[in-house]
């Protein structure tokens, strides 16, 4: 048995149901993980995307922000939303398929522009987060789990275009850096796109809208993830990151990432 899950930040559905529709004939998952769905359930174009194959659906959603929603051609068993930091705000969803593997859908806070949790909010309620999460990983041990997302940080050197200049960028500081390594070792993860392509390879999957040529500077940052947990580490079977889809007309900023998993 395979399966194949793919994750993409795509900044609104419904503005973009062509490209997903796009992604999905192209990548053929499995399982799409969606975040930054910016739609309420209500207006979620379920409908359309059932028809592209994806019947089984699970989303939560909010109008204009956040949101994220998890499409399968598997039935889905079970589905839970998981709020942090008091918040309602629609950043993480988890669902069990029925096959038994767990997928948990994740769009961690992005955090502002100053890297200090004591002048910027939004920075604060990102370490939060990370702490509230790696909390409950280290208390709910993750098993037969695929844990994938929007992270928002880029932890390692190789990871983004300058190490030296955004060390003090937010997605690469070493204080969201050091949280996420927290978060990781709180469930045992291994990260299945480094399984794959092991440093010191560069890979990114996210370019800024202000970048004038994005191809040309390639001034990137690997923001999107796919981790699993220890006893799925030797189902990885290979990795896909789409850097075509950042060239797409009206593109996301975050490009699709693709997972498959030989389960046996």
């Amino acid at each position: 048995m395979t399966l194949s899950v793919m994750t993409w930040n795509i900044n609104s559905v419904r503005l973009r149901l062509g490209l997903l529709q796009e992604a999905a004939v192209r990548h053929d998952p499995d399982v799409i993980c969606l975040q930054e769905t910016k739609v309420r359930d209500d207006l979620f174009p379920a409908a359309e995307i059932a028809g592209m194959g994806y019947v089984h659906q699970a989303i939560l959603g909010e109008k204009g922000y956040n949101g994220v929603a998890i499409l399968s051609r598997l039935p889905i068993a079970e589905q839970r939303p998981h709020y942090w930091c008091g918040k309602q705000d629609c950043r993480h969803l988890a669902v069990r398929l029925e096959n038994g593997i767990t997928i948990h859908n994740l769009y961690v806070p992005a955090g502002g522009d100053v890297p200090d949790p004591e002048q910027n909010p939004k920075f604060a309620h990102k370490l939060q987060f990370l702490d509230e999460l790696t909390d409950f990983f280290s208390q709910n041990k993750p098993r037969k789990s695929i844990l994938v997302g929007d992270l928002n940080i880029a932890p390692s050197e190789y990871d983004v275009w300058s190490h030296r200049q955004l060390l003090k960028i937010v997605s690469h500081t070493p204080v969201e850096v050091e949280a996420l390594q927290r978060l990781y070792r709180a469930g045992g993860w291994v990260d299945a796109v480094r399984h794959i392509i092991p440093e010191p390879e560069k890979i990114y999957s996210w370019w800024s809208y202000r970048a004038r040529d994005w191809r040309k500077g390639d001034r990137g940052r690997r923001l999107d993830h796919v981790w699993v947990s220890p006893d799925l580490s030797e189902t990885i079977d290979n990795v896909l990151i789409d850097r075509e889809a950042r060239g797409w007309e009206k593109p996301s900023d975050h490009v699709p990432v693709r997972a498959s998993f030989a389960l046996g």
